[in-house]
């Protein structure tokens, strides 16, 4: 009998275990808990990524990278670093999508009017001129 209640809790145990893994990459792939961060291009601040003959490459295989000041919709500034396969416009608004583990999942060009104030607030002199 207590050979069936150790046999029990290690299936529960394993099944606790599975589903928090599957909870977790669920997770992890949807993007949730992303934040939105927006900046505008700099064409100044481009590095272009060399190819590393078949290495793993972290920039996921884009030929371009930016590292600029980035607002939350809050104004909070951060530096963040992202990938694109062309050089993007200069001067061009970009609203980024970050989340905390993955980093920047996406990017995609956004006009002034766009932005949250407390973004727009950084750029109001940009725009003025």
């Amino acid at each position: 009998m207590e050979t069936k209640k150790k046999v029990f809790s290690g299936v529960a145990i394993a099944a606790i275990i599975v589903v928090g893994i599957i909870s977790f990459c669920m997770w992890f792939f949807s993007g949730s808990g992303s934040t939105y961060y927006y900046t505008q291009i700099d064409n100044s601040k481009i590095e272009q990524n060399e190819s590393k003959g078949g290495v793993i490459n972290l920039s996921g295989g884009l030929e371009y990278s930016y590292t600029l000041p980035a607002y939350n919709e809050k104004g909070k500034e951060k530096d963040i670093r992202f990938g694109a396969s062309r050089e993007l416009r200069e001067g061009a608004f970009i609203r980024l999508t970050v989340t905390p583990v993955r980093g920047v999942l996406e990017w995609s060009e956004v006009q002034y009017e766009e932005l949250p104030a407390a973004v727009q607030g950084n750029y109001a002199d940009v725009v003025t001129e």
